[in-house]
């Protein structure tokens, strides 16, 4: 159980349901809403930033290609033992 309350996928409603609508429509290979970005729900407005702001950092070629931002993503996640 989350310690920060959130809103499964069916529970989402007005500008929460909306965010997350869109969010699934840019990534057809996500059916649901990942609870990294579910903990953000309280809060639909700064979801949207958060997941902008995400796109720009991880999921764009910069200093490193996203390729390799994915592996050292995993293996940070692995070391702390975090499902996401």
């Amino acid at each position: 159980m989350p310690l920060i309350e959130w809103f499964d996928d069916e529970e989402a409603t007005g500008e929460l349901a909306e965010v997350y609508s869109q969010y699934k429509q840019t990534r057809p290979d996500r059916p649901r809403m990942p609870g990294i970005l579910k903990c953000f729900g309280q809060r639909p407005d700064f979801l949207r930033r958060v997941i902008q702001f995400s796109n720009e950092l991880h999921f764009s070629d910069g200093h490193l290609n996203r390729r390799t931002k994915e592996m050292i993503a995993t293996l940070v996640s692995a070391l702390n033992q975090c499902p996401y």
